[in-house]
């Protein structure tokens, strides 16, 4: 019978509202040092105008979350953005510790939680392996030995001397995630992250956690909005809604809860985010409108669906880009736009403050059916990585009515193809 290696009791994370924890050692030893001194928590103001009562609210993040996972385990967290899901894998990490309950890990943890996780910007791709095999107690000639594997599989041989923060966010994610599979830890991390990957990456990277899994023995945990991905790696799935486990066991009993549960209310049209002074770049608000601007949720298959969006912006660096996934129900990718798919930085043009961006759907591109949009917007050159994910700005619903089979043809897209026979 497998052991258990991970075993979560009674656990609750608590933020309290007003301040601003990035969870990190770092800040964590600047807020104690403060706190000795009798100066102001650094890291405590998230507005000048909160109220010393603001204060006292709080976030409980995690709520009474209680599961064990054994070795060899391959587990799917699930749910929606905010259901608790990173704050969840930072806990396991160690990244952050736990308000209270008990967290108990049995073996050596590799986490990919963020791009650019665990690296140093001014060391180069190759010093970066040999630190993070140190990191898990691993001596150098094991490292040695794991090497030219983790390159070839990164796929960054030309840049493995360059400094990590010349790294694209994809080539920051094949090495981060190259390293977490290679250097043999026990326990392996890994949350959304691999979405900054191409689809031939992604395809790559899940067969390496399956192998590994199988092969030797290792525990999976894995953060995906990728339901067709988490069905096929995981086999068993823990169900977030709120802070709160809603359901723990067979991946495909969790993956069609989570389904039925999310897509009550899909007809998503528009949205609204809070701002939020850490993001130097942020979605405002999103909406899904017609050509003469009306909002809405059905569209034909032969007319434009366009996808508006409001972008604050308090400062920009060269190489910063953003990309919009138009994806299933299930989670299945269908198309993906890049900003820079055009015009190289095209996003230089966003002035301070607010900004308007389009992005037009032309009429008989997809298929009939549900359909949701998911926007990041990411630092090309590695540094903070992920500046802004938004897993859902809105939804739209597509109908093929001019077409004989109408809404009874499958397929993904809609497109007309002219049938020229000669005689």
């Amino acid at each position: 019978m497998s052991q258990t290696v991970i075993r979560v009791e009674n656990l609750y994370k608590e933020y309290k509202l007003g301040v601003i924890s990035h969870g990190t050692l770092t800040h964590d030893l600047q807020s104690w040092w403060a706190r000795m001194r009798g100066k102001e928590d650094p890291n405590s103001l998230i507005s000048v105008h909160h109220s010393a009562d603001a204060e006292k609210d709080s976030f409980l993040a995690l709520k009474d979350v209680t599961f064990e996972i054994k070795q060899g385990d391959r587990v799917g967290i699930v749910g929606k953005n905010g259901a608790g899901k990173s704050t969840l894998l930072k806990v396991l990490s160690k990244i952050t510790s736990p308000t209270s309950g008990q967290v108990k890990i049995k073996g050596r943890i590799a986490a990919l939680l963020e791009v650019g996780t665990g690296f140093h910007a001014e060391l180069t791709g190759r010093e970066n392996i040999y630190l993070n095999g140190a990191i898990l107690g691993m001596n150098k000639k094991e490292i040695d030995q794991k090497l030219d594997e983790i390159i070839d599989f990164a796929g960054v041989e030309k840049h493995i001397d360059t400094p990590v923060k010349r790294y694209s966010s994809g080539m920051n994610v094949r090495l981060g995630f190259a390293i977490a599979a290679h250097l043999d830890p026990e326990i392996l991390i890994v949350d959304e992250v691999l979405a900054v990957g191409d689809a031939e990456f992604q395809k790559k990277a899940l067969g390496k956690m399956e192998n590994v899994s199988k092969t030797d023995g290792r525990t999976i945990l894995f953060v995906s909005h990728n339901m067709a991905s988490v069905s096929k790696l995981c086999t068993s799935g823990v169900l977030l809604s709120n802070g709160i486990v809603e359901y723990i066991g067979k991946i495909e009993d969790c993956v069609d809860r989570y389904l039925n549960h999310d897509y009550q209310d899909d007809n998503l049209t528009n949205t609204i985010y809070e701002h939020d002074i850490r993001k130097r770049i942020q979605l405002h608000a999103a909406r899904v409108v017609d050509n003469n601007g009306v909002e809405k949720f059905v569209f034909s298959c032969d007319e434009s669906v366009n996808i508006e969006m409001n972008i604050n912006v308090t400062s920009f660096e060269s190489g910063d880009y953003g990309y919009l996934s138009i994806y299933k129900k299930d989670g299945t990718i269908i198309l993906v736009s890049d900003s820079n798919d055009i015009y190289r930085d095209s996003l230089k043009k966003l002035k301070l403050g607010r900004n308007k961006v389009y992005l037009t759907l032309p009429p008989r591109t997809l298929g009939h059916g549900e359909y949701r949009v998911l926007l990041s917007i990411t630092d090309s050159n590695g540094g903070s990585g992920q500046l802004d994910l938004c897993e859902r700005i809105c939804s739209f619903k597509l109908s093929d009515t001019s077409t004989v089979r109408a809404d009874t043809r499958g397929g993904y897209l809609s497109t007309l193809l002219e049938w020229k026979i000669e005689p």
